[in-house]
């Protein structure tokens, strides 16, 4: 997919990794799930960097159980990284749950991180605190920009994939050799 045919479609569900002409160091080297892409603007979550801090120590901090849950949970994003986020597979009712695709939700309930800590939770998901948001237009602008590189997520490698090895897996699958471009930049 074009950058041109990426800018002027829907991108909700799909992957953004940071191309090495991205000058945002909030986002070197990022993969960024979209939830969110329509008129108003544009809301993601950043996918593989985690911070220095896990699953169990947040929930302890919450006075909920779990704390023996040593999971990552990621820096999803600049904005608002007070407020936690929860991308999972559909499944049980949560308070405050929107679905992004048939395979993917987020919740931004505390009733899914209780869940979570007693072992009742979804199986699979991903923990993120803040996330990135782009203005009406700011998004495609950057796409037009060649900031980024897109295409259609899949739960598998969301929830399968180890956090680590995201972009790597991520350029594979739309044909691009991490190492051929990184080798690019200040080329012409």
């Amino acid at each position: 997919m074009t950058d041109r045919q990426a800018s002027s479609q829907n991108l909700r569900d799909h992957f953004l990794v940071a191309s090495p002409w991205l000058g945002d160091p909030n986002f070197h080297g990022g993969v960024v799930y979209i939830c969110d892409h329509g008129d108003d603007g544009t809301f993601g979550l950043l996918i593989n960097q985690p911070l220095d801090v896990s699953l169990g120590e947040i929930l302890e901090q919450l006075d909920m159980d779990g704390g023996h849950l040593e999971v990552p949970v990621f820096a999803g994003g600049p904005v608002q990284q007070e407020r936690g986020f929860v991308l999972h597979p559909p499944g049980r009712e949560w308070q405050s749950t929107v679905a992004v695709s048939d395979a993917i939700q987020v919740t931004t309930s505390r009733d899914i991180l209780q869940a979570i800590g007693n072992d009742t939770g979804p199986g699979r998901y991903l923990v993120a605190l803040g996330y990135a948001g782009w203005s009406a237009g700011q998004l495609e602008e950057e796409l037009a920009g060649n900031a980024w590189l897109t295409c259609p997520a899949s739960a598998g490698l969301l929830f399968d994939t180890p956090w680590q090895d995201r972009y790597k897996t991520i350029l594979a699958q739309m044909g691009i050799d991490p190492g051929q471009l990184d080798q690019s930049v200040g080329h012409a």
